[in-house]
């Protein structure tokens, strides 16, 4: 039979939760429901589950058509009987759940439990994912004091690793034991439960439901616009819609609670996605002085803006945690190529919370990548400069009898550097071109040429070899001036498009010749014309957001979005972005809370 310990607990804990946490061991008390899950279940499933001794710790149940179903358990998955799946089983709990939303998720009335679906191409359900949800009282012990801080706390682990149970309980005790305003935005139902009435998991915390996943940026801003929120706490933040959101919340003094998928801080600084939540990555161009100081190259990457949250906690294990008090220092040292300070906490049996202080490992190299062994950058110069090796050329050429040409022959094959060859991964274009084209670029400014790629989506790959290029693009100015540059081409066979200036409209075009695409007009050329119209960063992000919101939710799915509030000179940049789509949009709403609506053709 069940563990007491499951299911015998109340729903609404009567125990004071602080001082539960700290006499507690994490994971206790628990509230499961689990018999109500067992209920949906076909009769024979049900009963062999029952019998299991291990019910308590029970993971999930898995159904899949023509399949015998299976139980998993933490470190072992089991078959239950020996019946195959048919489909009078899977619409026995098909009937009993709640309706399937937008992400293929369903639930049972006032539990935690969550039903996932797997549909064929025709969209009939052929598999079932039953998953116990859990309200386990006391987890956040490990972080109990982060959070009243009223500092923005972002989640990170792996699926299955208690960020979802872990977030439920951190919006109970904001609300219960702090008096918070807090807002839930629930998605796909599972920190608050499926039907109407929430969970009593959540305590005094209220829960603002969304109809379609891809609505959940405007959920909320909704939540903050209409219902004074002091947290919002937001599970699985996971398109740029809903981090630009989330910015925007915690901009307004707004206490954000979140969850994201990644192992590490470093997953977030990687992914272009989710990179704006720890305040987002750009490229710098440092001076000869500054470089040389830090001992750098000249162009590095830094962080452009203060973290949306102030504290990350990765969650390793369900009881090994690791937090980093300050992301905005922890960002700017993993860019650095440095070791960030980490805090590592666990919970031992007795249940007590203990603090480790890892300091980074003092060596004569620093490693680029937490926890992977890969090549160490040295703390001091180690070059032929540093270690006296490099011979002035005057007395080289003393010494070997040399004349000057040799070294204006040195000087001018200093600025090509051939590189390690690497396989072309190639795909035939729509006219059976082969795609992408390798270019390597000559005197062009590297920005603007990765902000014409970015925004126009061309089929180009740049390349510093040669040897590996399909053409040169260099200014006309350097065509000219570079002998070397045109036979080394001329050798190679490789074309030469030269440009008149180095300015992004000159690139453009350029880019449009090199692959045959010079009358080409679509909404491709009006993005880029209004992102160079933009004069500030706030200009361009809007922009960004009308442009994600019609490509990736009104154009494919046909379904109407509502954007950010913005001032009314951006909103007339974003109405003429939306008219060069063929699109219509409408400003509604009171300053300064007055957005645009985009609406399908």
């Amino acid at each position: 039979m069940l563990n007491p310990k499951i299911a015998s607990q109340p729903n609404q804990p009567t125990l004071n939760t602080l001082s539960l946490m700290s006499e507690t061991p994490v994971g206790q008390p628990i509230t499961d429901d689990l018999k109500k899950l067992l209920e949906i279940l076909p009769p024979s499933i049900r009963e062999t589950l029952e019998q299991h001794q291990d019910l308590a710790q029970l993971i999930e149940v898995v159904m899949d058509l023509g399949r015998i179903p299976e139980a998993r358990f933490p470190n072992q998955a089991i078959d239950l009987g020996d019946i195959a799946i048919n489909k009078e089983d899977l619409n026995h709990c098909i009937a009993r759940v709640g309706t399937f939303s937008g992400d293929n998720r369903a639930g049972i009335e006032r539990t935690l439990h969550r039903i996932s679906a797997i549909r064929n191409r025709t969209g009939d359900i052929i598999g079932l994912t039953c998953r116990i949800g859990r309200a386990v009282f006391g987890t956040i012990v490990m972080i109990s004091d982060l959070v009243e801080t009223g500092k923005s706390i972002l989640l990170l682990g792996r699926p299955g690793v208690g960020k979802t149970t872990a977030l439920r309980e951190i919006a109970r005790v904001l609300a219960d034991e702090f008096n918070k305003r807090v807002v839930i935005i629930d998605t796909s139902n599972e920190i608050a439960g499926d039907g109407d009435v929430p969970h009593p998991a959540i305590g005094r915390a209220r829960r603002m439901q969304v109809a379609l996943p891809e609505l959940q940026h405007q959920v909320m801003i909704e939540a903050v616009e209409n219902h004074m929120p002091e947290v919002i706490v937001i599970d699985e933040i996971g398109t740029e819609l809903e981090a630009l959101a989330a910015r925007t919340i915690a901009e307004r003094g707004v206490q954000l609670v979140g969850t994201a998928h990644g192992n590490h801080l470093e997953n977030l600084i990687k992914n272009p996605t989710f990179s704006d939540l720890i305040g987002g990555i750009q490229a710098v161009t440092l001076g000869d002085d500054e470089a040389r100081r830090r001992g750098t190259q000249k162009t590095v990457l830094e962080r452009k803006a203060p973290p949306t949250f102030e504290i990350a906690v990765e969650m390793l294990e369900r009881e090994r945690w690791v937090v980093h008090n300050d992301v905005a220092e922890t960002v700017d040292q993993l860019l650095r190529g440095n070791e960030p300070i980490l805090q590592i906490r666990t919970i031992n049996s007795q249940g007590e919370v203990e603090k480790i202080e890892q300091a980074p490992p003092q060596s004569n190299t620093v490693p680029l990548h937490r926890g992977t062994n890969v090549i160490q950058a040295p703390v001091k110069p180690m070059g032929w400069r540093s270690s006296g090796r490099m011979v002035p050329v005057s007395l080289m050429n003393e010494e070997n009898s040399e004349s000057n040409s040799d070294f204006d022959q040195m000087i001018e094959k200093s600025w090509y550097q051939q590189e390690e060859k690497t396989d072309k991964i190639r795909t035939p274009g729509p006219n059976g071109e082969d795609w992408p084209v390798y270019v390597y670029p000559y005197g062009i400014g590297k920005g603007q040429l990765e902000q014409v790629l970015e925004v126009m989506e061309l089929p180009i790959v740049l390349t510093k070899d040669l040897d590996e290029a399909d053409a040169v693009l260099t200014l006309r100015s350097q065509v000219k001036t570079h002998s070397k540059l045109r036979q080394l081409a001329k050798t190679r066979q490789i074309p030469i498009h030269a440009i008149k200036a180095n300015s992004i409209p000159h690139i453009t075009k350029g880019f449009r010749r090199l692959l045959g695409m010079e009358d080409y007009k679509g909404p491709e050329s009006f993005d880029l014309g209004f992102f160079n119209q933009a004069s500030n960063e706030d200009e361009l992000e809007a922009l960004e957001e009308a442009r994600l919101a019609v490509e990736q939710i009104v154009i494919p799915k046909r379904q109407p979005v509502e954007l950010l509030p913005r001032s009314g000179r951006i909103r007339k940049m974003q109405h003429e972005l939306v008219e060069h789509y063929q699109l219509h949009s409408d400003s509604f709403g009171e300053e300064p809370n007055r957005r645009l609506r985009i609406y399908p053709a």
